[in-house]
């Protein structure tokens, strides 16, 4: 039975997919799920960084690790896609802009005129 509900469900386009979700989750369980896998990710990523600087030893091997980031990465895309807020690529666009600017090196002229 799983598997022929997997199957139809991989009939469906991406985006049918989605909307799919959101007819069955309603929107409060879709925020406590997205708050859920963001918690997830945030400790994948704190892992990451405890096993590239080798501090706080955990016994998990790099590709162990670096695949659960990903699974977790992947669980956080799906979740905001089916948020109702979602889809707004002007704020993701300015805030990426912003991003890149508060990191590029400044050379003392410019940060002399600010």
């Amino acid at each position: 039975m799983c598997d022929n509900m997997i199957g139809l469900a991989t009939d469906l386009s991406y985006k049918d997919r989605i909307d799919k979700i959101r007819t069955l989750i309603p929107n409060p369980a879709l925020y406590e799920q997205l708050a859920e896998e963001c918690v997830e990710l945030s400790q994948a990523c704190l892992k990451k960084a405890r096993k590239i600087r080798g501090e706080n030893f955990t016994p998990k091997t790099e590709r162990e690790i670096d695949n659960e980031l990903v699974e977790e990465i992947s669980d956080v895309i799906l979740c905001i896609e089916t948020i109702p807020l979602y889809g707004d690529n002007e704020i993701v666009n300015r805030k990426l802009n912003r991003w890149i600017e508060r990191n590029e090196p400044k050379n003392e002229e410019s940060s002399s005129k600010v």
